[in-house]
């Protein structure tokens, strides 16, 4: 998942405002909004919650609202993280990056060095919840949860939603958020209507990305640099966002698999464990596509090494590769000593790149 707090939460991607608009055409108390990492779903829910909020919503030439109007008194207290009716449920580190408050003795905790920011979202919050369910709305449109990403509820904590969801108090509205619905109860799932996230086209897409302003002291990306960025995000347009104007990293990027062929880390040197696992299962994916005559999805074909062995032979290696990677991934988030972690991933990599 990539956060980009940065970029104005009002400001909706022409495919996330065609979406909101749809959903707000329709009547239900819950809702999930899946589908893969980077395509909105934070974004799209919080424009939900915001519309459903807002004093002054705007509405279409039939009187259908599609949009928060951003300027009332409502509008401004979301933006300010002040706002009594909406709960917003959050792992602590997500909270952080997107500027939503702790509870005050969640931060008490985290600043007195007793603890580290929780992946997870804890039961603290969802009992929490509880008690806001059953308080009376400060306005008059009612009151919102927002979840996300809805999948990192433990298990205690999504048992307890899941009470709040089948007999919800007063006019209290969902909205799940997820980049992995799989790891959901399906009795959630089953309490809540489904949105699948759509993907953008990849004309709209760059159209969107170069109309977006590059982090503080960067330059806009040219024609070609924006779609190696789209490529190397999977045509996810809210994760090329994070390296928006960084052209040394998508040179970079480019350049990795023929490092890797020559037992040199590249770029992996400068992300954590996770973020490293990720890469390497980018190229493994598309050395087998292309092994099999397929197109590659986040490489040029010509970034790819050539490899030289019978197919069978080549996709049995990559195969185990895989494998291999899958099970660095479970882990990658505790890496007893990342260095030696780095340098096993290189050394697997240029293993199976040259086979």
């Amino acid at each position: 998942m990539t956060l980009s707090p940065t970029i104005p939460e009002l400001d909706l991607a022409p495919w996330l405002q065609r979406q909101l608009s749809a959903l707000l055409s329709q009547r239900g108390h819950a809702w999930l909004l899946e589908g893969a990492s980077g395509l909105g779903q934070y974004r799209l829910a919080l424009a939900l919650a915001r519309a459903w909020l807002c004093d002054q919503p705007l509405r279409d030439e039939a009187g259908q609202i599609h949009a928060a109007c951003g300027k009332c008194a409502s509008c401004h207290a979301i933006d300010v993280r002040t706002h009594a009716d909406l709960a917003v449920l959050m792992p602590e580190t997500v909270a952080l990056a997107l500027n939503w408050p702790l509870s005050e003795k969640a931060q008490s905790e985290i600043d007195d060095k007793k603890r580290k920011p929780s992946k997870e979202i804890r039961v603290d919050a969802l009992r929490e919840l509880v008690e806001f369910g059953q308080r009376t709305a400060a306005r008059s449109q009612g009151k919102v949860v927002l979840v996300f990403p809805a999948e990192q509820m433990n298990g205690i904590a999504a048992n307890t939603l899941l009470k709040t969801l089948e007999e919800p108090a007063g006019h209290l509205r969902f909205i799940l958020a997820s980049e992995g619905a799989q790891g959901l109860l399906p009795t959630i799932r089953s309490r809540c209507q489904s949105h699948r996230m759509v993907w953008p086209e990849k004309a709209e897409a760059l159209a969107w990305l170069s109309s977006q302003s590059p982090a503080e002291g960067k330059a806009p990306p040219n024609a070609q640099a924006l779609n190696q960025l789209l490529r190397a995000c999977g045509d996810r347009p809210e994760d090329a966002l994070a390296f928006l104007g960084n052209e040394p990293w998508i040179q970079a990027w480019a350049q990795l698999p023929q490092k890797l062929a020559l037992g040199q880390p590249g770029l992996l040197s400068e992300v954590p464990p996770p973020v490293a696992v990720a890469m390497l299962q980018k190229i493994c994916h598309d050395l087998m596509v292309q092994k099999v005559g397929g197109t590659p999805r986040f490489f040029d074909p010509a970034d790819l090494p050539q490899s030289k062995s019978e197919t069978r032979l080549a996709l049995t290696a990559l195969n185990a590769w895989a494998r291999e990677l899958n099970q660095s991934a479970q882990s990658a988030d505790h890496a007893f000593n990342p260095g030696l972690m780095l340098e096993a991933l290189v050394s697997r990599a240029q293993a199976a790149i040259l086979a």
